[in-house]
């Protein structure tokens, strides 16, 4: 399995490793025969529902660690490419490190639609999709000022 590459360097996840430190990533995988690219996002974390404990009647609910480190994207043809070529013909980069689901999501729908990957036959991509609330966009202007004083968000 070929490791996630963040930075130019192999990403490993930082001591003390929880859900307050990354929610998510945007990352791309590159075929390495076809130069053919995907752009996706993928959580760290996952909540799993147990079923309630002895004379209890909620269910249990916890934060565990996602298929991350062994993941190579949902496309069903980006799939296939990797069951028939194996995952060392696939190059994975950590585009951004996310901090909520809701930044995950806009900073994946930006590098799609930054690179036209529903027009350009390269991608693998043939969908985009997200659903973003103001709050989550006007959070990261604050944070990484990606809009101008000018602009109203």
């Amino acid at each position: 399995m070929e490791p996630w590459i963040y930075q130019n360097q192999v990403w490993e996840p930082p001591k003390n490793w929880d859900p307050e430190i990354y929610y998510g990533f945007v990352y791309l995988i590159t075929n390495r025969f076809t130069d053919r690219k995907y752009v996706g996002k993928k959580f760290f974390w996952s909540k799993k529902t147990l079923p309630p404990l002895k004379g209890r009647k909620n269910k249990r609910r916890s934060v565990v660690e996602s298929d991350w480190q062994s993941y190579y994207g949902s496309n069903k043809h980006l799939k296939e490419d990797v069951e028939k070529h194996g995952h060392e013909a696939f190059y994975r980069e950590i585009i951004h490190l996310c901090k909520t689901k809701g930044e995950c999501a806009y900073m994946e729908a930006k590098e799609q639609f930054e690179r036209d990957v529903l027009l350009k036959e390269d991608y693998y991509n043939g969908i985009i999709a997200c659903k973003i609330g103001a709050p989550t966009v006007r959070n990261l202007a604050e944070k990484n000022s990606l809009h101008s004083d000018k602009t109203v968000v």
